[in-house]
């Protein structure tokens, strides 16, 4: 027939290098190539630098870029200050996330409820995150001033209160409560968006069954949300060691070094010490603690996220 020897219409000629597959591949690669390019130049160059550097001494005063090889990372296991730093990180890191997690939860589990004005309460705890961060610690260091505005109230009904942000005993969870109020709102909706995904009907079956509100929520609400639970402990484990703003502004790492996080130690050594060799290779380590807790969450997810196997 003569339409055997008819070209299908779009097909590419026979022999030619341009096939479909060819051009379906293409067209995927340069849909890819911004997200490709832009992982590279922002975040796989940069490790490999920060990594490079960590071999060097560099001081930037003096103009000299020198290897060092190991010297920084034998400084790093010799170093008096890191085991408080690193102290005072956990002691951050823990008090975030337990606080965050636990306090988002229950707001969300509250504003689940149908009651009047929700919608109300749901916009005022949210709307700390949408503020400007340095706005919001500046305002905070205002208030916990020792006559700020908390120990203010706290003279309107006869107690005095210390000075928050001065106090080896205050300062750090002063810090700690002032980044939980920033974020929690944030953990606050995904949860609350969970619950609202949870089935009524598991709720009403299990009321008949004579489950208890506490029964109910901790065998139908956790296993139900448990892949949001990860979803949030991940972003706050990760967030509360890359805390830095709410540390310099508010106690600069003090009283002493109690408030000292990694992120604002390594600071302190590059930028105020010159010290960007050993700058570089506290950055090593935090990449390392980050990657290494990262993991660990998602290779424990099979044990308690409900929808893994």
């Amino acid at each position: 027939m003569a339409a055997t020897g008819l070209r299908t219409r779009g097909a590419a000629p026979r022999g030619s290098y341009w096939t479909i597959r060819r051009r379906d591949n293409l067209v995927g690669y340069l849909m890819a190539a911004p997200q490709l390019i832009g992982m590279v130049l922002f975040v796989l160059m940069p490790l490999g630098l920060v990594f490079w550097y960590s071999l060097h001494e560099w001081n930037v005063l003096a103009g000299t870029f020198e290897f060092a090889g190991g010297e920084n990372y034998r400084k790093l296991v010799a170093d008096p200050s890191l085991r408080s730093v690193l102290g005072a990180t956990v002691l951050f890191s823990i008090g975030l996330v337990v606080l965050n997690l636990t306090f988002a939860l229950a707001l969300a589990v509250l504003l689940n409820q149908r009651l009047r004005g929700t919608t109300i309460f749901r916009t005022v705890f949210f709307s700390p995150v949408v503020v400007s961060l340095v706005a919001w610690t500046v305002t905070w260091q205002f208030l916990l001033q020792s006559n700020g505005g908390i120990n203010g109230l706290l003279a309107a009904v006869g107690m005095t209160g210390p000075n928050w942000l001065r106090g080896e005993s205050t300062a750090m969870v002063s810090v700690v409560v002032v980044q939980v109020l920033k974020n929690v709102g944030l953990n606050m909706v995904l949860f609350l968006s969970a619950l609202q995904s949870v089935p009524r009907q598991l709720y009403e079956a299990a009321e008949l069954d004579g489950a208890g509100a506490w029964t109910r929520f901790r065998r139908i609400t956790l296993p139900l949300i448990s892949p949001t639970v990860l979803l949030t402990s991940i972003i706050t484990v990760v967030g509360s060691l890359q805390v830095f703003a709410q540390i310099a502004v508010l106690t600069q790492g003090g009283p002493g070094t109690s408030t000292t996080v990694l992120v604002y130690y390594l600071y302190q050594q590059a930028f105020q010490f010159h010290h960007l060799g050993y700058g570089a290779t506290l950055s090593v380590l935090l990449f390392a603690i980050v990657a290494a807790l990262t993991f660990l969450q998602w290779r424990m997810r099979r044990k308690w996220v409900f929808h893994e196997s």
